[in-house]
């Protein structure tokens, strides 16, 4: 008993002594150590950082050749020759498997393409133009001059009923050796050298079809041999009706390719009958990049989406029917036109963009002159205009004469853009008591609209159309403004229809000369005619709306002179990375 009690004593003693005396000592303990943990902890830290940042300054993500690149275009898919190529599905699959003689940089100069370049003879009329050595088909064979010279002429041949046939009328095309072409003009045209970049098709392939039967021929559709950067793979079409059809074309990158293989390996073009199922499609991000007709926010607010913006060297303007009986009188076009304010329109667009003045656009355009622009936003000078044409407001705001109020209907095609430009139009020009009614098309239809005569005799049955007509690199707007182009029975493209015969001439000797200078003082006289006449309102140049999931390296913003432009470098594009060490 003795024992044990002694033994419970001791054991208390010692509890005390190395337990519960030492709890005291376990804050200022544990400080210590949560302060030498903590310590550890920031040492982490900072050596993950430096690590980090060691490896930001000697690694960063750079691209990698490689990959599929699938891209949305609505449409549907019918011919890949570049004869026939009109629709933006068959225009796209056309320029990824052809090549021209020249195209466009990303500057929006005309560059060598199958060729390395051209002269021109003193006259003007003569175009030497030189291949490079050693090119060749996606199959192999040798491209040379008998290709291009079998091209032109396939064009001009009116059986081929190629869409380029009426450019290259007149024009002599002749193989001089293996890797030289020579064009022979019937007159100076100084805007030729940018009709040389459509696609050249081969020779020994097609030259033992009929003519007449090459539209049909298998080779647009299912075995298209080009020499562009891309050669066809495969096509697979789904959808068993029209309005569900898809159509997916597979290219594949082309070793041979005279400006080096591609860095992605393979093209897929996703044709969408149906804009939603595109949409849903980009959404799902099935579609690396897609090219919307009318692109919603809520597509482009999407995280990860870019949407890239490329000017376009095109105006967008309302063409006044000149032989419209309510817009044939010059005063009442000026007075519409010094009504609007362009720039409060163009405040209200979702990009930037550059103002249309004149029938040439600024920024360096050959023959541009300020001095010529149309009259500037001026509603109280309108007014006045319209006052001593003779037309007074009545006791409902609107303008009357001879009993005729001034009105007018104003056609454009049925998208959002149009939407909001038309309205500001119809406003401002109701301010000045005019009442214009806005009548909104499909695209097909506008173009019917556009190409038909109306009831009563008028050429063309709008009164007003905005419309954007391209005019690219060259100033020369001959189709858009000479009296000769106004007929719609013959496809003519001069909206206004209009008619001034020193504009006329002055239009013809600005396109037969080739040196800058020259041209813009023979374009003076159209300008002037055309300030004063005033048979259009410009408004701005559109642009070109491309949405991609993410960064593509190589397609970078630029001015284009057409959509299908995008693709001049697309044998550039990348869209894989990986980390690589700086140098």
């Amino acid at each position: 008993m003795y024992d044990a009690e002694k033994l419970a004593r001791t054991t208390e003693a010692k509890l005390e002594r190395y337990f519960f005396r030492r709890l005291e000592r376990l804050g200022p303990v544990r400080r210590f150590v949560a302060g030498w943990l903590l310590l550890v902890l920031l040492l982490c830290a900072c050596l993950v950082g430096q690590i980090r940042a060691l490896n930001s300054q000697f690694l960063s993500l750079t691209p990698t050749a490689g990959g599929i690149y699938t891209e949305g275009i609505q449409g549907d898919f019918t011919n890949s020759n570049p004869l026939y190529a009109t629709s933006q599905v068959d225009e796209s699959v056309s320029k990824l498997l052809y090549a021209g003689l020249f195209k466009y940089d990303d500057n929006n100069h005309l560059v060598g393409d199958l060729a390395s370049g051209y002269d021109v003879d003193a006259s003007g009329k003569v175009y030497t133009v030189h291949l490079r050595s050693g090119l060749t088909w996606h199959d192999g064979k040798p491209l040379t001059a008998d290709d291009v010279v079998f091209t032109y002429k396939m064009i001009q041949n009116p059986d081929a009923l190629s869409v380029l046939n009426q450019s290259w009328q007149g024009i002599t095309v002749a193989k001089v050796n293996r890797y030289t072409v020579t064009f022979t003009l019937p007159n100076v045209l100084g805007s030729f050298p940018y009709n040389m970049t459509n696609g050249i098709i081969p020779e020994h392939i097609l030259k033992g079809i009929d003519p007449s039967e090459l539209r049909s021929n298998n080779f647009n559709t299912t075995q298209p041999v080009g020499a562009g950067p891309f050669m066809w793979k495969a096509i697979e079409v789904t959808g068993d009706t029209p309005e569900t059809r898809q159509a997916q074309i597979a290219l594949e990158a082309f070793a041979g390719y005279h400006d080096g293989r591609p860095k992605l390996t393979t093209f897929v073009i996703h044709a969408f009958h149906d804009s939603n199922q595109m949409a849903l499609s980009f959404k799902n991000q099935e579609l690396t990049g897609a090219s919307f007709p009318d692109t919603s926010d809520e597509l482009i607010a999407q995280p990860g989406v870019r949407a890239n913006s490329f000017l376009l060297s095109a105006a967008n303007m309302v063409f006044f029917n000149t032989a419209s009986p309510v817009l044939s009188d010059a005063a009442v076009r000026k007075a519409l036109v010094e009504g609007v304010n362009v720039t409060s329109i163009i405040d209200s667009l979702n990009y930037v963009t550059r103002p249309v003045r004149e029938p040439f656009l600024m920024g360096g355009q050959v023959g541009y002159d300020p001095a010529y622009a149309q009259p500037g936003y001026d509603p109280n000078a309108a007014a006045a205009q319209l006052d001593a044409a003779g037309w007074k407001l009545n006791d409902q705001g609107v303008r009357i004469k001879n009993g005729i109020p001034l009105s007018f209907n104003l056609y454009a095609q049925d998208m959002s853009e149009s939407k909001l430009v038309t309205r500001q139009l119809v406003s401002a020009w109701r301010a000045l008591g005019v009442r214009a009614e806005i009548k909104l098309e499909s695209s097909d239809d506008l173009q019917r609209t556009i190409s038909a005569q109306s009831g009563t005799g008028q050429s063309r049955q709008y009164d007003a159309l905005l419309y954007g007509i391209s005019i690219g690199v060259d100033p020369d707007v001959f189709v858009y403004w000479h009296s000769s182009q106004n007929d719609v029975r013959s496809s003519g493209l001069n909206f206004s229809v209009y008619k001034n015969k020193t504009a006329d001439t002055a239009l013809e000797a600005g396109r037969t000369r080739i040196k800058p200078d020259l041209r813009a003082v023979k374009y003076k006289p159209f300008l002037q005619a055309w300030q004063q006449d005033v048979p259009a309102l410009g408004l701005y140049q559109p642009h070109y709306l491309y949405l991609t999931h993410g960064r593509i390296y190589g397609l970078n913003e630029h001015t284009l002179n057409s959509p299908i432009d995008r693709y001049n470098n697309v044998a550039q594009w990348q869209i894989r990375e990986t980390e690589a060490t700086n140098k």
